[in-house]
């Protein structure tokens, strides 16, 4: 179910689901583009990737996928591998910066919710909080063309350079078939698989936020 079923169900859910999920997409982009210019490439800084601007980030069909499908994407950040010193490392760390910057985003949202009892404000708190980490987690998967490939795929070749290579080349048919069963049959497989995760790092949260407030 895409967001436009909200534009005429609940406007003022369709407009607060929107920008934070726009301006969570922004910085998660945006983040790849700091970590990738402070390591020695400027791609992306010269094509104006270095902001939050959605102009910059999003992409149209990524986007049309969002709010008719509930599924999209924005923009990939170009990075030149030959900019970098220690380019295989320095990839894992580009590709860790966008969901590094979720999961801070979706820390910081609940610390302060906490520490200034900001609960009244919970229409916008919640769903910024479970889009940023439900994004970290999404990207950490490890098949291509998410995040989590960069990230883990040289560590899953040093110990079976086959299925890194089959992660690679059919992560993006995996992520279509998940998306297509889950749709036809109403089986929530990626839930299935995020959850206990996300489960994991709110309690986490909680328990780091519980010993500093």
């Amino acid at each position: 179910m895409g967001l436009i079923n909200l534009l005429f169900s609940d406007p003022s859910s369709f407009i607060i689901l929107s920008v934070c999920l726009i301006f969570s997409l922004c910085f998660h982009e945006f983040a790849h583009s700091l970590i990738a210019y402070l390591l020695g490439d400027d791609t992306s800084y010269r094509l104006g990737r270095t902001n939050i601007n959605p102009i910059n980030h999003l992409d149209p069909i990524g986007t049309l996928m969002i709010l008719f499908v509930g599924f999209g994407w924005a923009k990939p950040v170009p990075v030149n591998y030959y900019n970098l010193k220690n380019p295989r490392y320095d990839m894992m760390k580009i590709a860790f910066a966008g969901p590094a910057s979720n999961l801070i985003l979706a820390f910081l949202v609940l610390f302060l919710s906490e520490l200034f009892s900001l609960h009244e404000y919970h229409k916008i708190i919640i769903p910024l909080y479970w889009i940023n980490i439900a994004l970290a987690v999404f990207n950490m998967l490890p098949v291509s063309p998410l995040d989590g490939s960069q990230i883990f795929n040289p560590i899953i070749s040093s110990f079976n350079k086959d299925l890194a290579i089959k992660l690679t080349q059919n992560g993006p048919y995996i992520l279509i078939m998940i998306i297509f069963i889950s749709s036809i049959f109403n089986f929530p497989i990626l839930s299935i698989i995020m959850n206990p995760i996300i489960s994991l790092i709110t309690n986490i949260f909680t328990f780091i936020i519980g010993c500093i407030i």
